[in-house]
């Protein structure tokens, strides 16, 4: 070994303490030794002389390696104990093994002293490792914790001490849109772009608390009614521009009970129908979104499908990018379409979107039948 070690030996006989260093010598460790044979003087070694391995003999006249083995773990020193001493019986050395010794051996035969040493420090450097490792694991695991509670803090903040004010700043517009009325109507133009910005300022705020949502709560498996969810859905969104001219079409064919997380379908179909609202294309006779499901006893597959707009080919692969706006009609953050996508991950399903620009968008998705 290139570095030179420092061994203890807890030994009362000089000449087997002399013979553990020749067997030491010609296998060409480099070592400094120290001799004790008492515990207190043991214990002053631990501290001064700080050992890298301790060889002990087990019986002493008023001390043992038993007892040595305890003095070591009292003061928290990680050494490779190594119990190196006459006849002893098996169960004696599985017992000092159990107890914290890294190995045992013989006087009468120290060939295998030196790779003994060896392995017991390996050892001991791959425990240290670990230790270290699982400590560092334990702090990032409090940072998470931590992380974790200020996030519950930021969505208690964006769901209340944001979104109540707003919706005040919209009320208090309204009255002041319905004075101006009164009075001739001159502000009414100010008063709509107003309405306008805090409502695409609300619908970043809910799309943010979807996402955390998302990502930090546990999936809920519950009888899904779609049919209930398409039209609350529908019935939430009557307030979009342009909802009026869309012509809906609802098929909905069941083969039995379907459960999933509704909160997660709810979002899911929000996204969906808002787009196809949204990006509807005002140059055809007729805009339709035609929303199907099917319903088997593994899966369910959705199908959201308009005549919109459509998306270019050179926006396809970046459309469930985070904060990804592809036109200047769009009226979020950029975090629909990115939302749900993860949160088809979360209820492990499939989604795939064909689109021809200027003829249509379909979006189709796979879930599975949690009904287990």
């Amino acid at each position: 070994m290139k570095n030179k070690l420092k061994i203890l030996m807890l030994e009362d006989v000089r000449d087997d303490a002399e013979l553990i260093g020749r067997s030491m010598i010609k296998s060409g460790m480099l070592f400094e030794s120290k001799r004790v044979d008492t515990k207190e003087d043991f214990s002053e070694a631990l501290k001064s002389f700080r050992p890298d391995v301790i060889l002990s003999d087990h019986s002493l006249p008023h001390f043992n390696s038993l007892e040595a083995l305890k003095v070591c773990k009292q003061t928290g020193l990680s050494i490779p104990f190594i119990l190196v001493t006459g006849a002893v019986s098996e169960e004696f050395a599985v017992t000092c093994l159990k107890e914290g010794a890294d190995d045992y051996l013989l006087k009468s035969n120290l060939v295998r002293l030196p790779s003994a040493i060896q392995n017991a420090l390996k050892q001991r450097e791959l425990q240290e490792q670990r230790k270290n490792a699982e400590t560092e694991l334990r702090i990032q695991n409090e940072e998470l914790v931590k992380v974790n509670q200020e996030m519950d803090s930021f969505i208690y903040s964006v769901s209340h001490n944001l979104r109540a004010p707003l919706m005040s700043v919209l009320g208090l517009v309204d009255l002041a849109s319905r004075e101006d009325m009164d009075r001739g109507s001159y502000f009414q133009d100010y008063f709509a772009m107003m309405n306008h910005s805090i409502a695409k300022l609300d619908d970043t705020l809910k799309e943010i608390l979807d996402y955390s949502r998302n990502s930090r709560q546990q999936i809920v498996h519950q009888k899904i009614d779609f049919r209930k969810i398409v039209e609350e859905s529908l019935q939430r969104l009557k307030y979009l521009e342009g909802f009026e001219i869309m012509q809906t079409n609802i098929t909905i064919k069941a083969d039995g009970a379907f459960y999933s997380d509704e909160y997660r379908l709810t979002v899911v179909m929000n996204n969906l129908i808002s787009n196809a609202i949204n990006y509807k294309d005002l140059s055809k006779e007729k805009c339709i979104l035609n929303i199907s499901v099917l319903i088997t006893k593994e899966k369910a597959l959705v199908s959201v499908e308009d005549n919109g707009i459509g998306i270019p080919e050179e926006f396809k692969p970046k459309i469930f990018n985070m904060f990804f706006r592809g036109t200047l009609r769009s009226k979020g953050a950029g975090l629909g379409l990115y939302i749900v996508k993860e949160t088809i991950n979360k209820l492990s399903g499939q989604i795939a979107i064909y689109s021809t620009y200027g003829k249509g968008t379909t979006v189709q998705l796979d879930l599975p039948n949690h009904i287990a």
